[in-house]
């Protein structure tokens, strides 16, 4: 059975791994993420392809550390309806903002999964999800900052849809693993072929 290391700190990609049975590690990849987005968009990738981008140079940057385990590598982007990309709020006012563009419009999340073995990537995953968030006043918005801020400050889009987040949507179209970082189930039936986990 090869070693799986997930290579990020992300504290819902481990809960998801955890609750379905997953044994692995974790390690963070130590990766500048905004200097290569800047990059990536500078190649003119979309949202799909920045995650995908940045999910392989994270499982890569690890694999090249452990050579003979399995590295996973995630990563996800949110762009708007206007085809904005949109980052990680540096603070609560702008992800204040953030979210009062974001009401009454439907944007997309992209989840990218990378497993690199020996330093290559040998299979990847991305996932898009639509999600549309409902008008909503201000006053809703500043208790839910209230009540969330800071733990969305490392989210992407300012929302947990596995918690109180979920009061902002009308309508959400993929899968909630892939909106919470991770296209979990097509993973889950690749390490079953590779035996990581029972088939």
């Amino acid at each position: 059975m090869s070693r799986l290391i997930l290579a990020s700190q992300s504290s819902s990609r481990k809960a998801m791994l955890e609750a379905a049975g997953v044994p692995f590690d974790a390690e963070a990849p130590g990766v500048d993420e905004e200097a290569a987005k800047a990059a990536f968009r500078a190649d003119g990738l979309d949202g799909r392809g920045i995650a995908d981008a940045l999910a392989e140079l994270k499982a890569v940057k690890i694999s090249r550390r452990h050579p003979d385990a399995l590295v996973l590598g995630c990563d996800s982007t949110v762009q708007a309806a206007d085809g904005a990309l949109l980052d990680k709020a540096e603070s609560r006012e702008e992800s204040r903002e953030q979210l009062l563009a974001l009401a009454g419009t439907t944007h997309r999340l992209a989840s990218a999964a990378v497993v690199a073995f020996a330093g290559q990537p040998i299979w990847r995953h991305v996932d898009v999800a639509k999600l549309t968030m409902r008008p909503f006043s201000e006053a809703f918005l500043d208790s839910y900052l209230d009540a969330e801020w800071p733990a969305i400050g490392g989210c992407v889009g300012g929302y947990r849809i596995e918690g109180l987040g979920a009061q902002l949507f009308a309508r959400i179209e993929g899968s909630q693993f892939t909106i919470m970082g991770l296209p979990l189930l097509p993973l889950l039936d690749w390490l079953r072929i590779r035996g990581v986990i029972a088939a």
